[in-house]
């Protein structure tokens, strides 16, 4: 459920007209709906519910600070890829104690950050990385808290760039391994062992691949405790998908299907949604500038660009499209819904039925919260597009348009003699 609806046949967030917002901020822009992001973490946590769990939201997936700020003050901790989500976690006041670091190639700066803030617990990707892990906490006097996240070595049946529970993985520790791997991270004494770490993928629509997930680590746990290796924390990942065209099950399917197999185990569960709850908190507003036909096709060109969201080409992702104002009724057209970057990628739809729109309508490219303007670039030398967060009747601009002196900052101009 979303806080975008039609109101006498104009699109709204919240209480707030998009046509509007377009003509405050300009077009490309980012909403969101904070009604809708409450509505999302509440529902989820209360998922888990007579559970001892944290959920720690992915951030990975929009990482605005005032949308970190809204989740920490729900009670939320995050997951976390890079120092520098998180430094945004602690600009936004989380709580560095709520927080977990995952990821496959740490440096050495960011372990030696991650140990400085004081996180819950570092999740261990591979041999190397817990011997680094290990050296840089010795050389910081202190023990580094881990998690060991296990490769489950299963197909959550998702598009392939996001499948992380597979064999041929980059990610985690191959099933194989693991027992050996605690052991050996049991006898570095800079390292304290707290937890065992999974996930198998992102955008999963159905709970058979959570269940065999939970069921391959309760065994893992079982092994890892028959040998004195006792753990505090199961950190089970995310993955649960948005309807996106598949109606995905709900949180508390999600969370029963994890639940049921690990129940009396004893441990925290942390869980660590992304897309589920920020994707349909979020659409992409654009601006039609053409209409072009030719003996083969036609097309809409919107100012929006693949530079402002990737997915459809990245991911074959499907985005649906809405008119902003349904009060102008045109005629069914199959059409590819286009930008005026410079690639033939450059689309957020291909052969999409729709009513034909005119030049100057605006069209809301839907469920864009979740990796829109995180994955957003330069491309083109195109400012990124402004971020609004709606709550009620007012509308903050919670990252404004970048122009160009944004786009060359940095950039130093070389005199060099021509040959």
């Amino acid at each position: 459920m979303n806080y975008f609806e039609y109101r006498n046949d104009q699109l709204f967030a919240e209480d707030v007209a998009l046509t509007e917002l377009a003509d405050r901020v300009g077009t490309p822009f980012f909403v969101y709906s904070a009604r809708t992001l409450r509505r999302h973490f509440r529902v989820f946590d209360e998922a888990f519910a007579g559970t001892d769990h944290l959920i720690c939201y992915a951030m990975k997936a929009l990482s605005n600070l005032s949308i970190l700020r809204l989740f920490s003050a729900m009670g939320s901790g995050f997951d976390i890829v890079s120092v520098g989500e998180l430094q945004r976690c602690l600009r936004a006041g989380a709580d560095p104690r709520m927080i977990v670091f995952s990821g496959v190639g740490k440096a050495d700066e960011e372990i030696a950050a991650a140990l400085e803030a004081g996180i819950l617990m570092i999740n261990v990707e591979s041999r190397p990385e817990m011997h680094r892990i290990s050296e840089v906490s010795g050389r910081m006097r202190r023990r580094a808290p881990v998690s060991l996240r296990v490769n489950p070595d299963l197909d959550p049946g998702t598009h392939p760039h996001i499948s992380t529970g597979h064999r041929d993985s980059k990610f985690g520790v191959p099933l194989a391994q693991v027992r050996e791997y605690y052991a050996e991270a049991r006898g570095l004494e800079n390292l304290e062992v707290v937890g065992l770490s999974t996930h198998i993928g992102s955008q999963i629509t159905e709970t058979g691949p959570f269940s065999e997930a939970a069921l391959k680590v309760k065994g893992i746990v079982t092994d890892l405790r028959a040998v004195g290796i006792a753990l505090k924390y199961l950190d089970i990942g995310g993955g649960l998908g948005i309807p996106y065209q598949e109606n995905p099950p709900p949180p508390s399917e999600y969370a029963s299907a994890i639940l049921s197999p690990i129940r009396g185990l004893g441990l925290k569960i942390i869980s660590e949604p992304g897309r589920v709850l920020v994707g349909n908190a979020g659409v992409l507003v654009t601006r039609v500038r053409y209409l072009k036909e030719t003996d083969v096709k036609r097309f809409v060109v919107v100012d929006g660009a693949m530079n402002d969201l990737i997915r459809p080409v990245l991911y074959d992702a499907y985005h649906a499209i809405a008119r902003v104002d349904r009060r102008k009724v045109g005629n069914l057209i199959v059409a590819d819904v286009v930008g005026p970057v410079c690639e033939s990628g450059d689309f957020f739809a291909r052969e999409r039925e729709m009513p034909e729109p005119a030049a100057g309508d605006l069209l809301a490219v839907m469920s864009a919260g979740a990796y829109g303007f995180v994955m957003s670039s330069n491309y083109n030398s195109r400012p990124r597009a402004p971020e609004i967060l709606v709550d009620g009747a007012t509308a903050h601009v919670i990252r404004e348009r970048e122009n160009f002196e944004d786009l060359i900052r940095g950039e130093r101009i070389v005199e060099l003699k021509a040959e």
